[in-house]
């Protein structure tokens, strides 16, 4: 037990924003997310994502995601992924935006055996074009997410993602443009699905005011 609150003491400490401006603007939201990962057989699988993104308050849609993904793995504890996500984004004020992108990522265990405590980690490259826009704007994504057990089969469940892009076009910086930040629980509901609700704070670094969004999370997970 000591261990297990040791290790999501330290995960803790990676929630914290990088340095958020003392003037940043604040939101709060709600995400919901459905997944489902899907064995084809052999060493392939098949992941799908939508999520919806509620903003201003959560009064309306502010961004909706799909991403379909096929992966393959290369081990018990490493698997390989080539996928395309759509994104819509409709912010306040600035006009609606379409994005695609292509995507490739690896999702690999770094420490545990997946039933103590586990620490993985995800790192997802991203091609990025917005329709109406010139250029392709590269971004990397590191991922690192500790999972402990609480009580049954509940877990704790803390990562830490920044966003960095490699390049700069007309829609995208160079370096550190958001970090997001998670911490709850996942509940497992039977054999296919897991629940994990929780708090995620986004960091957005903006050229003008950077924002910082309190988000009420809620995944829902499907192995088949």
């Amino acid at each position: 037990m000591f261990r297990t609150a040791t290790a999501l003491a330290s995960a803790l400490a990676l929630l914290l924003p990088p340095n958020p401006a003392l003037a940043a603007e604040e939101d709060a939201n709600i995400w919901l997310a459905q997944t489902a990962t899907v064995d084809l057989g052999g060493n392939t699988v098949l992941w799908l994502e939508a999520q919806e993104r509620f903003t201003d308050d959560a009064s309306r849609l502010g961004q909706l995601l799909v991403r379909p993904a096929i992966g393959y793995r290369i081990d018990p504890t490493t698997t390989a992924y080539l996928g395309y996500a759509y994104v819509m984004t409709d912010p306040t004020g600035p006009v609606r935006t379409h994005e695609h992108r292509i995507f490739q990522q690896l999702s690999f265990r770094l420490l545990g055996d997946g039933k103590g405590v586990t620490l993985t980690g995800r790192t997802r490259l991203e091609q990025r074009r917005l329709e109406g826009r010139d250029g392709t704007g590269w971004r990397m994504r590191q991922q690192l997410r500790l999972s402990a057990p609480l009580s049954g089969k509940v877990r704790a469940i803390a990562w830490t993602e920044p966003f960095v892009g490699l390049n700069e076009t007309t829609f995208q910086r160079g370096g550190l443009g958001l970090w997001r930040n998670f911490a709850g629980v996942a509940i497992p509901a039977g054999k296919t699905f897991t629940i994990e609700p929780g708090y995620l704070n986004q960091y957005v670094v903006r050229t003008g005011h950077d924002r910082i969004d309190h988000t009420a999370s809620l995944t829902l997970n499907a192995s088949f």
